[in-house]
């Protein structure tokens, strides 16, 4: 009889909870307001220690991460650390879904589809979710990126665009990734650069020093007139 009355219940449809209405937005909104901060979270789950490390009975908070979909899969070579990407990008505000830039915008006689931007990685020229987010990619791949504002423009934000505490959603292109040119290191005290086991050009001599000539003998001073 439990059993019954019990799949009897699961058979027995359920009311679908009411839905929130949705909030009609416009384009011309030009307010923004200071995004929330992504809580942090906590699990119970413990990470893996390697031998020799105890373990701790406290949760486990994680405050902020980067998340990544990878839209479409390269067929290029894998993106070297280092290296000059050249990248197209779409960014919106994760809070409302405002785009504030894309490389498709900016106009580039060069580029009929806009203009991609190049930056090198690792050299903290772009945010840090830049910096991380294309690893492991490849020429010709597309992602998507979910970034904290912590990895972005931080707690001020860049306003009136980025308002503070924004986390942000790229679309990212990954058009070419190259290595840097090659220029051999400038040693100290030389101008040229140095050519490994090239001869150095020796210290030009110092031409001696021109003798001075003598101090001339002053005139007497004229008696004034009486």
């Amino acid at each position: 009889m439990l059993l019954a009355a019990t799949l009897a219940s699961a058979q027995t449809p359920q009311p679908t909870p009411p839905r929130k209405a949705a909030v009609p937005t416009t384009g011309n909104t030009t307010a923004k307001t200071t995004a929330k901060p992504t809580p942090h979270r906590a699990t119970s789950a413990s990470p893996a220690l390697p031998p020799g490390i105890p373990r701790v009975a406290a949760p486990l908070h994680i405050a902020y991460a980067l998340r990544f979909q990878e839209i479409r899969p390269g067929t290029g070579s894998v993106a070297q650390p280092g290296q000059v990407y050249t990248v197209h990008y779409t960014g919106w505000l994760a809070s409302d879904g405002t785009k504030f830039d894309s490389s498709y915008d900016h106009h580039d006689p060069q580029h009929a589809s806009g203009q991609p931007i190049q930056f090198i990685q690792g050299s903290h020229r772009v945010i840090p979710g830049w910096d991380t987010g294309f690893q492991a990619m490849r020429i010709g791949g597309k992602r998507r990126l979910f970034i904290p504002y912590q990895l972005a423009y931080g707690e001020a934000g860049r306003p009136p665009v980025i308002p503070p505490h924004s986390d942000l959603i790229f679309d990212v292109e990954l058009v070419n990734a190259e290595d840097l040119p090659h220029t051999p290191p400038i040693m100290p005290g030389m101008n040229q650069p140095y050519t490994p086991n090239a001869p150095r050009s020796p210290p030009q001599p110092h031409a001696p020093p021109t003798p001075s000539s003598p101090p001339q003998p002053q005139p007497p001073p004229t008696p004034p007139d009486r």
